[in-house]
Parts: structure tokens; C-alpha cells; sequence
């Protein structure tokens, strides 16, 4: 680790690294800084690891890592960017959040990488202000922070808190910082070495378009699925989707056939519960609370759906979770 450098015009970053972090993002952000300073022949970064234990921090891959030291005052000038991964919401301890509420009110710089963002949130860092995070914890993090102005793009370069939604979006990131704060020539050089030669703007998406996914070229189907996501809480009916796209219910159904492969009924109905089974293992939120967010209008309902889609009970899914992660 590089935390060793003394010149006043070194920046440093202070990782925290949160239980069950993930690797990839972690590579990610150090290495950027790495090979800056390979590059340009004497040290621009420096960095160092925390860790709530002070001792090492294990990731989802089950590696450990050790790190420098605990829940410390970060260094004067340092960035403080926060690394979570699965499992973050039974990670965020008070000792944590005091920190990092702490560090706010010293006046730090505070990033998030990955699921970071719904620490930061948690501590009450974003509100009102535009955030990203990995797309597998957007339906959960709209329910339990609707305060928080959620972006679904690779990465936000919000001046007081950054964030990236994780894995290569972290050295998205990274080469931004560096591009902004030495020029983009060292940004690309880095890139280079890195073999990286798609570095993607803050406003380029996490997924894949539904076309490039499903390989369509059909705006209908496309336009219905927009209608669809946008509106789970209270969904349309086929015929009112058609309506709105100015269709027939009937051309929308022959469309679904033979772009999907099934109806589309099935298909919001399979969105729905997909969503459902996030909010299921990602919040403490009631099955009711889950089965009105998801738009099924009663409990009973909903779990006869969802038994149907994942052969279990919404009830036994969460506990068999709660099981598997102790």
C-alpha cells in the first residue's frame, strides 16, 4: 500500500471497507490510482484501508484483506469512499454510521462504491441529492430512501459525495477523478494500461438496453416494458398499455408473442415479482408492505403468485435467507 508519501500535492483516499465488500470493485479503485502514479514517475495517490474491526476486512469471495487501521480520523485533505457489497444492510452498524456522520461534520470528502451509496444514505448523507448504486439494489433502496434522488446510470461525480454503482463503474469513476483533477491525456494513459478502452461517461446505464438484451428493434415492446416498470405500485392493464401506446390489445399480445415468448400479463407479472423478491431480501419491509409495493392487492394473492414463480412462500424465502447468511 502506498500510504507512505509525504508531498502536500498527493491526494490520498481513505477505503472503508464494509463486511462482504466485493473485489472487483475494490481492484477497481485502487488499481487507477496505482498506475497514475507508475505513470507519472512519482506519487499522485496514496491510499490506506480501514475497517470497523481495525484488523482486516473479509470480501463476498471470502478473501481477507488487511487493512491499516480502524474507524480512525481520516487524514486532512483525504477522500473517504465507502465499499460495501451484498448483504450491506445487516453490515451498517451504529459505530459506523457515527463515523461516517462524524467525518461529515469534519468536513471529509465522502464517496460510495457499489452499495455504499445505501450506507451514505442510511446516514443521512443524501438526501435530496443524486446518488447511483448497483442496479440489484435499486428496488430496494427507492423504497426505503424515496428521499434520495436515485440515478440509474454507471456513476454520479456529485462534488461533496461521488458515488459509482460498483464493479468496473468504480474505475469509471477513478479515471474521471483523475482525468479531472491531472487531465484527461493521463486519464486515457491509464486506461490504457489498465487495457480499458471503453471508459464510460457518468450517464451511460448499468444494464443492457432491453434491445440489446432480447436483440429487439420493436419500440412497442420496449415502450409497454417502460410503462410496465414505471408503474408496478399500480399497474395498467394490456388493453390500457395498448391504449397508451396507441395499439390494439391484440397487436400488443401478438408482439409479446413473438418478441418474449409469452403475454403480456405474464411478463409485468414476472417483473412485479421479481421486484417483490428483491424487497424480500434486501428490507426488513412486511410482505404486506411488499405486496402493495409490487401492486398486488392482498397478501394472499401475492404469495399464491410468488409460491407459483419461486416455489416458495415469500414468508419461507426470507427466513431460508436469513438462515443462509448466518
Amino acid at each position: 500500500m502506498d500510504g507512505s508519501a509525504a508531498e502536500t500535492d498527493i491526494q490520498g483516499f481513505t477505503i472503508l471497507l464494509v463486511e462482504d465488500f466485493t473485489h472487483l470493485a475494490f481492484s477497481c479503485a485502487i488499481e487507477p490510482l496505482r498506475i497514475a502514479n507508475l505513470i507519472n514517475g512519482s506519487p499522485l495517490y496514496s491510499w490506506r484501508l480501514v475497517s470497523e474491526t481495525g484488523t482486516e476486512a473479509t470480501c463476498s469471495n471470502g478473501t481477507r484483506t488487511i487493512v491499516d487501521c480502524g474507524l480512525e480520523p481520516v487524514p486532512a485533505g483525504d477522500i473517504l469512499l465507502i465499499l460495501s457489497g451484498i448483504n450491506v444492510e445487516r453490515q451498517i452498524t451504529p459505530k459506523l454510521l457515527a463515523y461516517i456522520r462524524r467525518e461529515r461534520a469534519r468536513g471529509t470528502r465522502i464517496g460510495a462504491l457499489c452499495s455504499g451509496a445505501y450506507v451514505l444514505a442510511k446516514a443521512g448523507l443524501l438526501d435530496g441529492r443524486r446518488a447511483t448504486i448497483h442496479w440489484q439494489f435499486h428496488d430496494s433502496f427507492e423504497e426505503l430512501f424515496p428521499e434520495v434522488r436515485l440515478i440509474r446510470s454507471v456513476y454520479v461525480p456529485d462534488a461533496k459525495y461521488p458515488t459509482a454503482s460498483g464493479g468496473t463503474a468504480t474505475a469509471d469513476l477513478m479515471l474521471h477523478l483523475i482525468g479531472r483533477a491531472h487531465g484527461e491525456e493521463l486519464a486515457i494513459a491509464v486506461a490504457d494500461q489498465m487495457l480499458y478502452n471503453a471508459a464510460r461517461n457518468a450517464d451511460a446505464a448499468q444494464r443492457y438496453s432491453l434491445q440489446s438484451r432480447y436483440g429487439l428493434r420493436n419500440t412497442h415492446i420496449a415502450d409497454a416494458v417502460r410503462l410496465m416498470t414505471d408503474r408496478m405500485e399500480d399497474p395498467m392493464s394490456p388493453s390500457e398499455i395498448a391504449a397508451e401506446l396507441g395499439i390494439s390489445a391484440r397487436q400488443l399480445e401478438r408482439l409479446f408473442g413473438r418478441y418474449m415468448k409469452c403475454s403480456p400479463k405474464k411478463f409485468a407479472t414476472d417483473l412485479r415479482l421479481d421486484r417483490a423478491r428483491n424487497l424480500l431480501l434486501q428490507t426488513e419491509l412486511s410482505v404486506t408492505e411488499i405486496a402493495h409495493a409490487c401492486g398486488f392487492g392482498s397478501t394472499g394473492h401475492f404469495s399464491r403468485v410468488y409460491r407459483s414463480r419461486f416455489e416458495v412462500t415469500p414468508t419461507r424465502q426470507r427466513a431460508s435467507h436469513r438462515l443462509d447468511r448466518h
